[in-house]
């Protein structure tokens, strides 16, 4: 039997448990079983986004009214009927919250292989790629658990800040984080202070994550939510990760035509999505990270690409594993049980921000 994690696309609250006799493997198909996965706000962006972004379409239900939520994470080959994959081989990417699942291998190579599935193949191919652990440069066993973790969220933090770079800050000197303590923030604000000064970065956030956002280090000032009306009058880019109509439309007032540029990119504050209706200054403009990755590889080549990511993610890591000041601590949990609290408390916003929970079914 397959068992997986179901959720009511139009009530996020609403989630069973699915088991279906396990399929058997036609040629060109490989049988994982699901190891372990993180689950974070970045799942439930996924999830609130799921219509708009295409999300709910890489593990189809086959009920339009209920989904799948993509997690990232590692897997384990069970069985293979596809030459160039063998029983007991690990690979990371993209899964169902799920025991097990069935990939129709395509474009096998010594790094990996990619999900050739008919219903895939509109879908962008960086959420399609399955990476060989033995022959990822990248992979340690021993930090599995901050790669899946962090390693997509880092390269969405990487992108945001290319971006940013990429278009001069269109002319800002400031640039605002809300969720600035979620993992995705944080990166960016990482790499933002990684240039130097050449920006101000400053961290928008609840009483309750301020002190854990302020203890980072990365933020020049970091502000509560209900202080808005405090930022600095100055020419600034908002990056918007949590999605939050009342919070976008304050900074909007604040800064009007001092906001260069509104850029939208997570929905940590899943509940309070919204129109923003005739807002001052720019309209936002949604990133989509595998746009600029695409950019960026053409220009430096794939493998450039990686190398400069690869580097990157190096020194964050350091940062993440301080031995005095680490930023994550790791929670490990397995079942059923384990995996609906952790996704009801993600909803609830009352998972610590310091933690990051690695998950198994």
């Amino acid at each position: 039997m397959t068992t997986r994690f179901v959720v009511q696309r139009n009530d996020l609250r609403t989630t069973h448990w699915e088991e279906s006799p396990a399929p058997s493997l036609d040629d060109g198909e490989v049988r994982l079983r699901v190891d372990a996965f993180a689950l974070t706000s970045n799942n439930i962006t996924y999830a609130a986004l799921g219509d708009m972004m295409n999300y709910w379409q890489f593990y189809p239900t086959g009920d339009p009214d209920t989904g799948h939520v993509p997690v990232w994470g590692f897997g384990s080959v069970v069985e293979s009927r596809c030459p160039g994959i063998e029983v007991d081989e690990r690979f990371y990417g993209y899964w169902p919250i799920a025991d097990d699942v069935v990939l129709q291998a395509t474009a096998v190579h010594p790094g990996g292989f990619a999900d050739g599935a008919e219903h895939r193949r509109g879908l962008h191919a960086v959420y399609n790629q399955y990476v060989r652990c033995s022959a990822d440069p990248g992979y340690r066993a021993d930090a599995e658990a901050q790669q899946a973790l962090l390693r997509p969220l880092f390269a969405t933090s990487f992108l945001i800040d290319d971006f940013l770079a990429d278009n001069d800050f269109f002319g800002a000197q400031t640039v605002i984080l809300s969720s600035a303590s979620s993992k995705t923030a944080y990166g960016t604000a990482f790499r933002l202070a990684q240039r130097g000064g050449s920006v101000t970065v400053i961290g928008l956030t609840s009483p309750a994550n301020a002190e854990f956002t302020r203890s980072l280090g990365c933020y020049d000032d970091v502000v509560l939510y209900d202080d808005v009306a405090s930022l600095p009058q100055v020419a600034s880019v908002y990056v918007d990760m949590s999605g939050d109509t009342a919070v976008r439309t304050a900074v909007h007032r604040r800064l009007g035509d001092l906001l260069a540029y509104s850029c939208a990119v997570g929905a940590t504050h899943w509940d309070a999505l919204g129109g923003g209706g005739d807002l001052p200054g720019p309209p936002p403009q949604l990133f989509f990270a595998p746009e600029q990755a695409r950019k960026r590889a053409a220009e430096w080549g794939p493998d450039g690409l990686q190398a400069r990511i690869a580097a990157a993610w190096t020194a964050f890591m350091a940062r993440i594993d301080d031995a005095e000041h680490p930023w994550m601590t790791v929670v490990k949990r397995q079942g059923r049980e384990a995996v609906e609290q952790c996704y009801a408390a993600l909803l609830d916003g009352a998972i610590p921000a310091k933690e990051g929970h690695i998950l198994s079914v």
